[in-house]
Order: structure tokens, then sequence, then C-alpha cells
């Protein structure tokens, strides 16, 4: 064997070795490979760095820019929202509904981040219905994986192979290319973990290691029945007056700690500030602070309308309304004064409902509790206060926010904007009018000039690791192509498949994919697999899409594994083990295996 060729096998199978052992980092893994590769003598030091100007990598940065701005604006929780509200008390439909929903939005998004926006209203859902949650998380990561087989820029892995593919002089993959292959693997999917979920366990424990969420609160402080939303008349002596100077005539327990109000076509909640001035029609969301409150009377004296309520203490409404906990320190001006006096949260409309003072919770009579060092206050009102209360940590620290929070929308006026600027990006990549990594750029501008997501945050949404991890593992192609390793494992893929028919080479190399994908990133399985399947093609005297397809469906398959970026998010929440992932995931990769080598040969024909 060339001693070109063994240095550069002895850096891939340190990688591989690092990879699979998790230390370092994946994408320190790859810096190391950069570095060390061209020290064989077999790359330059250019052509190691030259995948950082790969159209696939800036593609895949833009995708998450793009991504991002339909989170920012609202568009993908308004699906969760829909999801909860269209399931009704069915756990199949809600089941149903949920891997449809995540497979859809993960087909033009970050599948990672799909996911992240749909744990909250699983847990949600989950407080609601009493569903367990093992029965749910564990189908969402499926159908986020899947999501990875619906269209070309679904996943990384994807754009990966279409890049190989393209390197060797080949058109490439359409984009909708893979939907007649992953939309009958969704199908499946949803019937079998229809099935396959009372395996799952019945425990509806799930983990919350990034916090309490709003049910918690109400019901650690006892806020039940404390929640009105009364409706302003024409007629109210409200009307005209200010929430500074009305503090609602005498009723001193009734707080007003946000105004519904329909304007611009649109409805929207106000901050209960003391300049906010009542309109008629408006509503007011009331904390009451008193056991025994006649609310009925307090409408009755002011022309007030008592309204339903969907949900306790406003956790219907936790996309406008919300709830955090804040510590008084030592120097805070708070200290000695009473919760409902303070400036500082009377200039950001916020309520304090809440007192914990060591193990003890008070929560009526708060109008006559002293702030003390150390009090934990919990504190209502919308979101967008909190956001500017913790731009002033001096008087209060410590603000966490429940889980709902991480859901915030800061720019829902835009969605119509993010969802006009998806639409054109799909337009231009579906008719080829533009290259694929030119159009979604075009989309990422767009956004930002609509104001659906700014600098700060498209940078923060790029997951540099995944881009560094491709960067780093694409000069191995160059390397082992140059040293005659590609040759060397097809000629390997030939002996074990000896005079097979194409399906049952198209088998191997989904087997051998999904195989390293058990053990290393599907990305990184995708970048080593990808020339090894074009080069296997290649001694066959086939085409090479099929084989480049069957290395990118195996590498969505890590349905058997928790290291999956997807499986690793819900196995917290879905208190999973390796072996639930195993159980339920392993006989599924047979599945997906099966449809692959059913239907790509049929639609990708190799001869």
């Amino acid at each position: 064997m060339h001693s070109d060729l063994v240095a550069v096998l002895v850096l891939l199978g340190a990688a591989i070795a690092m990879f699979v052992i998790g230390r370092p980092r994946i994408d320190a893994v790859a810096l190391i490979m950069i570095v060390s590769l061209p020290a064989t003598g077999v790359v330059t030091i250019n052509e190691a760095l030259a995948g950082f100007s790969d159209p696939a990598v800036v593609l895949i940065a833009a995708l998450f820019v793009l991504g991002e701005g339909l989170v920012r604006t609202g568009v993908a929780q308004s699906v969760g929202d829909w999801l909860v509200t269209t399931s009704g008390s069915s756990e199949t439909r809600l089941l149903v509904l949920l891997m449809v929903s995540v497979g859809v939005m993960g087909s033009i998004m970050s599948t990672t981040a799909v996911v992240a926006i749909f744990i909250p209203v699983v847990l949600h859902v989950v407080q609601k219905t009493g569903t367990p949650a093992s029965r749910l998380m564990m189908p969402m990561s499926v159908a986020g994986l899947i999501s990875g087989m619906m269209t070309l820029v679904a996943t990384a892995p994807n754009l990966v192979v279409n890049s190989e593919l393209m390197r060797i002089g080949e058109q490439g993959f359409g984009f909708f290319t893979f939907t007649p292959i992953g939309a009958p693997v969704l199908a499946l999917g949803i019937a079998y973990m229809v099935v396959a979920r009372r395996r799952l366990g019945s425990s509806t424990a799930a983990r919350r290691a990034d916090g309490p969420t709003l049910h918690d609160w109400v019901a650690q402080y006892g806020l039940q029945d404390r929640a009105f939303r009364l409706s302003v008349e024409r007629s109210s002596p409200l009307v005209g007056e200010t929430l500074g100077s009305l503090g609602l005539h005498g009723a001193p327990d009734a707080h007003v700690i946000a105004v519904e109000r329909f304007q611009r076509f649109k409805r929207e909640v106000l901050r209960a500030l003391s300049s906010t001035e009542v309109r008629a029609g408006d509503i007011l969301l009331v904390d009451v602070d008193a056991k025994g409150f006649d609310i009925d009377a307090l409408c009755e004296r002011f022309v007030l309308q008592r309204l339903p309520m969907a949900g306790t203490y406003f956790t219907d409404q936790s996309r406008d309304v919300g709830m955090a906990e804040a510590i008084i320190p030592v120097d805070s001006h708070l200290v000695g004064m009473k919760p409902d006096k303070s400036p500082l949260l009377m200039q950001h409309g916020l309520s304090v409902v809440g007192l914990r003072r060591g193990r003890v919770t008070h929560d009526h009579g708060l109008e006559n509790a002293t702030l003390k060092i150390g009090d934990t206050l919990l504190l209502v009102g919308p979101w967008a206060a909190f956001r500017a209360l913790r731009k002033e940590g001096h008087d209060l620290i410590a603000l966490s926010l429940p889980v709902e929070g991480r859901t915030l929308v800061p720019v829902p006026d835009r969605a119509p904007h993010a969802i006009a600027c998806l639409l054109l990006v799909l337009i231009l990549m579906v008719t080829g009018v533009l290259p694929y990594a030119q159009s979604v750029l075009i989309g990422c501008l767009l956004m930002g000039l609509f104001r659906c997501i700014d600098l700060d945050s498209a940078y923060r949404a790029i997951n540099w690791r995944t881009l560094i991890l491709i960067v780093g593992m694409l000069p191995f192609a160059l390397a082992l192509k140059r040293t005659g390793g590609m040759d060397l494992g097809a000629d390997a893929m030939l002996a074990l498949v000896g005079t097979a028919s194409i399906r049952a080479v198209l088998a191997t190399v989904f087997a051998m994919t999904a195989l390293i994908g058990l053990a290393i990133s599907n990305t990184a399985t995708a970048v080593l697999m990808a020339p090894v399947a074009v080069a296997l093609a290649n001694h066959l005297h086939a085409s090479p899409y099929p084989f480049g397809m069957m290395v990118a469906l195996g590498a969505s398959s890590a349905f058997a594994t928790p290291i999956s970026p997807v499986n690793t998010l819900v196995s917290t929440f879905g208190n999973y083990s390796l072996t639930d992932f195993v159980k339920v995931g392993a006989p599924f990769t047979l599945v997906v295996m099966a449809v692959s080598v059913l239907l790509v040969p049929w639609l990708l024909p190799a001869y």
C-alpha cells in the first residue's frame, strides 16, 4: 500500500475514533484534519481550505438563516398552535398531525430547529391532555429524521452528496428528487409509530432540563381562579382614563396586567403602563389578589363584560403573556418597597403575582408585603416587558423564564413577508432559474430587508459546527482520490457483494452508511461515503445517482441511536434510554432500507 494512502487512512481513522468517543468536539476534529492533511503532502493548504468556498457550504449556512426568519416571525409556531387546536383529545390524531407537521416543515428548514420548536408545544399538550410525553417525543424525532428525505435542501447530507455528484461533472439532484421516496417513508413512519409508541412506556413524567413551564408556576404559586378577561363596554366610565389614574376606582385587589386591543386589522397585547389609555372594546387582563373578591360586582359597577377563559391563568395566551422569576439583590432599590409601588416594575408594565421567601410561598395579600433581600418574585406581563427588563439587571437578577419563553416571537407582524420570501426562494430553486445557493442568499437578503431577521440573529442562527465539520472533512475526498483510496473502498465493496444484483449492491451501500451513522454524525458519514459510492458506480459502469441517493437516505436513517442531534434533543424530555431507540429505531431502519431498495432503482435507473 502506498505510504501516502497509509497516512491519509491513519488520519481518517483517527478522525472517526475521535468522532466516536466525542473528544474533542466535532468541529475541533475537523480543524485538526484541515491542519494535518496538508502535512501528508497529498493536498495543499489551499485545497484543505477550499471547502469554505464550496457552494454547498454557503447554501447550508443560508438555509439556517432562512429557517431562523420563519421562527422569529412566528410562522413555525403558528403551525404548532394549529396542531394543539386541531388534534383535540385524540392521541392518534395528535401523533399523525405532529409527524406530518414536523416532516413538512423539516423539509424546508433545519430539522433540529423544527424539533426544538415543537418540544414546548408537545409539553403543553402533555400538560393539557395527560398524554405520556414518551409517546410523542420519539415519533417527533422520527418525523424530523424522515424530513431529511423530503427535499434536496432538507438536510446537510443531501447537499453533500449533491455536491459530490456535481464535482464529477453530473448535473446533481433536483429540488424534489427526494420527495417520491421521502413521502412514502413518512407515511410508513406514521403508521409504524402509531403502533410502536405503545412500546415507549406510559410515564407522563418528562424531564425538563431547561426549566419549569407556566403551568408549574401557576400550581406552585396558587394562581388558579385569579385571572379574568374583562371587555370594556362603550358606556363604561373607564373609557378615556389611563391605567395610572383609575386604579380600578377603589378596587386595590384587582390589577390590570395587560390590555388586548384590536388595531391595524390585528389583535395586539399591550403593556399595562400608567400612561395606557383605556378604550371602548379593550379587553383587560386582570389579576385579583384577594380571596372571595366579587368580580361580578366590579363588572356591574364599571360596565365590563366578563369573557370566558380557555386556560388556567392566561396560559392559553402564552404567545403574548408570560411570567418570570426574579431575585432581589442586596443593593436593589426595591428593598423596603411594596410590590405594587415599584417604579421599575410600573415602568415596564409588570405585576408581582407571587412571592417566595425561603421555603414559604405567598400568593395573596401581596399589597401589604414589604420586599426584602433574597425574595423571589413571580412577575407577569407581556413578553416584551421581560425583554426590556432583562436589559436592566441592577435591581432584579437571575431572571428565569419558563419553557414557553423559549418560543418568543420577536417580529410577529413580519410573518407574511417571511412566507413571501420563502415562496420566492422555493420558486427560484424549483424552476432552476438561479443556482441554489444564490436563490437562498436572495431570500436571506430579503428577510433582512423586510426586518424578519437582523444580522446578529442571522449569525447566531448558523450552526457553525456543522459548517466547520463539512469543510474539514471535504479534503479527505480529494486525498483519497489522489492516493487510490476511493478505488480501494469501491473494490472492497465489490468483493463484498460479488455478482449480486444492483438492488443488493444498493442495499449494501445503504446498510454501510446507516451503520457508520450510528457512531458519527450524519454529515460526516455523507462526506465519507459519497465519494466511495460514486467510485463504486464508476466501477460498475452505472449511473452515480442511485448510489448517491442511497448514501443520502442512509445518512438520514439514524433512528436507532441517541447521538443524532434530533434524538439527543428528545431523549431528555421523553426520558428515553439507548434500549428505547434501538428497539423502536432498528426495525424501522430496515423498513426504510426496504423502501429505498424498492423505489430508488425505479426512480433513478442505474443503467
